[in-house]
């Protein structure tokens, strides 16, 4: 069982506007089929992780809850549920909960989604193993950094897809 983070970047660094806004990024052409696309990657994934922003942005902009895994939400707040939706709260620090995720996802894997903040507690607390990001063919100047924590990466795998340069490392460890 690996932990990864898959997200999309800005080539200047920022993975959503100051207000949290990702049409930026649906812009721009990907292929669902080619290389590090998001359909492969998420049929290895059996557990999904996510912070309180993350998952509101996903109640407010899907129709329907899209994904079959256990997902765990890091906050402090009351959030609500959409029926038929696997969603378990956590609170705490990501190595006491840790445990719990993994033996969620079975033999599959964990991906980390949404914010840096969260992304940086998994990898500072030495449970982050992949880094996966596909840089889009634009700068937006400010908003969300895509990890506002100093980390260490080893390069393992680069590929174009259209327009996006993608971008796959491993977590050194100790960073």
């Amino acid at each position: 069982m690996s932990t990864h983070f898959y997200t999309a970047s800005s080539l200047d660094g920022f993975i959503a506007t100051p207000d949290h806004s990702l049409e930026w990024l649906f812009a721009h052409d990907f292929d669902l089929e080619g290389p590090m696309a998001y359909p492969s990657f998420i049929e290895g994934i059996g557990a999904l992780v996510m912070g309180a922003s993350t998952y509101d942005w996903l109640l407010r902009n899907q129709q329907e809850w899209e994904y079959t895994q256990p997902t765990w939400v890091f906050t402090h707040r009351e959030l609500p549920v959409l029926e038929g939706a696997d969603v378990r709260f956590a609170r705490g620090s990501v190595r006491e909960v840790h445990d719990e995720i993994a033996a969620s996802a079975g033999d599959r894997d964990v991906w980390v989604m949404g914010g840096g903040d969260l992304v940086g507690q998994f990898a500072e607390a030495g449970l982050l193993d992949e880094f996966w990001v596909q840089f889009a063919p634009v700068t937006l100047g400010e908003g969300r950094p895509l990890l506002p924590r100093h980390l260490e990466l080893e390069l393992i795998d680069t590929a174009r897809n259209r327009d996006f340069v993608c971008a796959r490392y491993r977590v050194r460890v100790g960073s």
